[in-house]
């Protein structure tokens, strides 16, 4: 199964505080050859640096961010949103390149978040719903799951 990934979860640093978050599991999954991971992380396609400023998106979730009805701000009003929308395409593109099967995402994320995100306060409340990349790889008819998920069903 070759699998869309976002990066930070295989522990690549690629976070916006410059880390990374390796799932052990996940990374077990992989090296049983379970998953052929393609390690992803939209916020570093769309040319934004590691490390960066923190980002949430204010006013709904990334499926209103793609409707044009939400935002992805920095903790100080800065307007990210073309940013994380020209990377959710470039993930976009990748996956229809090597014909992935699933996106396995990680939760919270602004780009990745599948489920969970933050709800835009800066406050670390969190709330149902999907980042951009999330949403983009969705309406394009690929299949994504948080990385709990996935481990939870196919393992």
């Amino acid at each position: 199964m070759i699998a869309i990934v976002s990066a930070c979860l295989l522990g690549i640093n690629c976070r916006y505080d410059g880390g990374n978050v390796a799932d052990k599991e996940l990374i077990e999954v992989v090296k049983a050859g379970k998953v052929v991971p393609i390690p992803i992380c939209p916020e570093q396609l769309s040319g934004l640096p590691t490390p960066r400023k923190t980002c949430e998106i204010v006013g709904g979730d990334g499926f209103d961010v793609l409707n044009g009805k939400a935002r992805v701000l920095t903790k100080d009003g800065e307007d990210l949103t073309e940013k994380f929308v020209r990377g959710a395409k470039e993930v976009v593109k990748i996956a229809r390149l090597v014909k992935a099967d699933v996106a396995i995402m990680r939760n919270f994320s602004p780009s990745c978040g599948c489920g969970l995100i933050y709800d835009g306060s800066f406050s670390g409340k969190r709330k149902e719903g999907f980042g951009v990349t999330s949403a983009l790889l969705m309406q394009n008819g690929f299949k994504v799951v948080s990385v709990e998920k996935y481990l939870r069903n196919s393992v």
